[in-house]
């Protein structure tokens, strides 16, 4: 029986980047793996092939050999026959390696777990910068036993009996074999014989701390900062883990952010609209200037102020602003307000008044519609 072809069995073009390739290699892998499909021979052989097409594929050598060549360039024991070398399990043990709890090659914990801590800043401090203090329960070295677990300072730890210090089992699923830490060291590789009664033996001990962080100017939200070394203690003197702070940037009233740009809309007097008018408009930094608004501004009219935006992170320039102009039609009018818009309302010829522009212009396109001209 004839052997697919490789791209074929990876559904990706002979133009296909690398990673291309990679991907539709893991959304396959992932389909056809056999902890997802227990019992399913068609699924077990499609697998096995998707992994010796990608050992194939994967590397610039063998692909180019298998385009000049094709099937040919792999017999007679060449490389990658069979498609199942050391290179195709480590792919697939790095792509489970989080479902497992670990990654290939990794017995022991090799630092403490990460901490993720979220704190909320104003609009005005991410344009400035500002310094949070965050609060957050991590664990530190028990000061009992010096980090160690053992209550018993003059006896080291034993060698796990169960691993035999390799700190992993291995177990055969199928053809496939799995690695996962321990269960009885927790990948440790070591067992405690008299645990300490503070700790219970890990090594660690409840802590709440508090920390200053640093949030620079132009931070966008969403962003989180890494801190290295602020994460929970490592367990027998390992490096402690990462702490990641969250940075939520709360909405403001006035201003909305798009980038290095700043947006404000700003209400605007019919009279001012039409007579023409300079109003005052506050800026992000907490100053403020003057705009001047034409004779005749429509609603919607935008005005740039250049450089009065938003810092830009790791930089001193800023974006622009933006002045977006919203004309208020005026309500609750006075006895004497009406009569000077009646007044105003009886001097316009028409509806076709060359002073209202969009008007006269939407009117015109009706009468053509009417008439049948458009």
């Amino acid at each position: 029986m004839s052997k697919r072809d490789y791209y074929e069995i990876l559904e990706v073009s002979r133009s296909a980047t690398s990673v291309e390739i990679k991907k539709a290699y893991r959304q396959k892998a992932m389909q056809y793996h056999p902890d997802r499909n227990q019992g399913n021979d068609e699924a077990e052989a499609k697998f096995k092939e998707v992994n010796e097409a990608y050992d194939v594929l994967k590397d610039e050598q063998k692909r180019a050999a298998y385009d000049q060549y094709g099937h040919d360039a792999f017999q007679n024991g060449g490389p990658g026959a069979g498609g199942f070398g050391a290179g195709g399990f480590g792919d697939i043990f790095d792509m489970f390696g989080d479902m497992m709890g670990m990654r290939r090659g990794e017995g022991r914990r090799r630092s403490g777990n990460d901490i993720q801590v979220q704190t909320e800043i104003l609009l005005t401090e991410a344009f400035s910068g500002v310094t949070k203090t965050v609060k957050f329960q991590t664990k530190k070295a028990c000061t009992s036993c010096n980090g160690s677990g053992s209550a018993d300072k003059d006896q080291g730890n034993k060698t796990c009996p169960t691993c035999h210090g390799s700190g992993k089992i291995r177990s055969q699923q199928g053809f496939f074999l799995v690695e996962r830490p321990c269960h009885t060291c927790h990948g440790s590789g070591q067992v405690i014989s008299n645990p300490c009664q503070k700790c219970h033996g890990s090594g660690l001990e409840n802590q709440e701390k508090e920390l200053e962080v640093q949030i620079p100017a132009g931070i966008e939200d969403g962003t989180r900062i890494r801190i290295s070394g602020e994460g929970e203690a490592g367990s027998n003197g390992t490096p402690p883990g990462d702490l990641f702070v969250h940075v939520s940037v709360i909405p403001h009233d006035i201003f909305q952010r798009d980038g290095a740009n700043i947006f404000c809309r700003i209400p605007v007097k019919m009279t001012q609209a039409s007579l023409g008018a300079e109003i005052e408009v506050p800026i992000i930094d907490g100053g403020r200037t003057k705009v001047k608004i034409p004779t005749g501004t429509q609603s919607g009219k935008q005005f740039r102020l250049r450089g009065k935006g938003f810092s830009v992170l790791r930089s001193s320039s800023r974006g622009d602003m933006y002045i977006e102009v919203k004309v208020e039609t005026p309500q609750n009018l006075t006895k004497r307000q009406k009569e000077l818009l009646e007044e105003f309302a009886s001097e316009e010829q028409d509806v076709h008044d060359t002073g209202s522009p969009e008007t006269s212009g939407f009117f015109a396109k009706v009468k053509d519609f009417f008439e049948g001209k458009s």
